[in-house]
């Protein structure tokens, strides 16, 4: 847990393996406004201190979590260690700001934000090393999206974050050298989610949709997205890309192919909604 103090001063508290003790050391650091805590370890990790979560929320409390080596791109180190549940679990959590950066500016952004947010935050970081895709003094804010490929041609809106942002990037430069145009979104924020943003976009690309995600299915980006798509005034085409299975060790690049969400499968689903 690592806590700043109001006079500017920062100290870290060593918990190791005892997430639900490092959520308590954290809120007890930041109660009373005394501190802005943050605590970090492996997202799947924060599953064991849920009671904690749980009542900090209903306590009104303020707590800052990362939750890093999310989803299957973290490789070798095996489905134990990968965070495939957290945004379902995290979603539910009452005035919980779920933030999933995709690059370090945007994760620098993320940490600024969530430390003058007043109630409680998640960050959800990814291991493999991503593109720096924003210059350094690019503005971001809670519940508001970022379009990072656009043109007035656009077929399809793909929407992903964090690795599979990488994965909708890597679609977009593949299909574009082919004749089709696809617009890419980084939600920033999985909550709140800019639902404006969503159906605007949606609506200018044919009602064509694709999320992908390095998280289950359920409670994730995917089904996030769906909920606004139902309120939508046109019709609409949903393909939702997500781990489907119980994943297993392997090479990241390997396993995002395996299981769905790399750039190949992101071109497939494209295609899949155009035809």
């Amino acid at each position: 847990a690592v806590v700043s103090t109001q006079s500017g001063h920062y100290g870290r508290v060593e918990c190791f393996i005892a997430e639900q003790n490092m959520v308590g050391v954290s809120l007890g650091c930041g109660a009373r406004n005394r501190t802005i805590p943050f605590c970090s370890t492996f997202a799947t990790f924060f599953t064991r201190a849920m009671d904690q979560i749980r009542m900090a929320a209903v306590s009104q409390s303020q707590l800052n979590m990362v939750g890093s080596h999310c989803g299957v791109s973290i490789g070798e180190d095996g489905p134990s260690q990968m965070a495939l549940e957290d945004i379902a679990a995290f979603r539910a959590i009452p005035n919980l700001v779920y933030f999933y950066p995709s690059d370090a500016v945007s994760a620098c952004r993320a940490v600024e934000l969530a430390a003058n947010y007043k109630n409680m935050t998640f960050i959800r970081t990814s291991r493999p090393a991503t593109p720096v895709i924003y210059a350094n003094d690019e503005t971001f804010e809670i519940g508001k999206a970022k379009i990072v490929k656009e043109s007035a041609e656009d077929k399809v809106l793909v929407i992903g974050a964090g690795i599979t942002l990488d994965s909708a990037m890597k679609a977009h430069s593949s299909l574009q050298g082919k004749g089709t145009n696809i617009r890419v979104m980084d939600p920033f924020t999985i909550k709140p989610l800019d639902k404006e943003a969503v159906l605007k976009h949606a609506k200018e690309c044919g009602g064509r949709v694709v999320t992908v995600e390095d998280h289950y299915p359920e409670g994730g980006i995917g089904e996030a997205v769906a909920a606004v798509l139902s309120n939508a005034d046109f019709i609409t085409k949903h393909k939702m890309l997500a781990v489907r299975e119980i994943p297993r060790s392997g090479p990241p690049a390997v396993l995002l192919d395996m299981f769905g969400i790399s750039a190949n499968k992101v071109e497939d689903a494209v295609m899949d909604l155009i035809e």
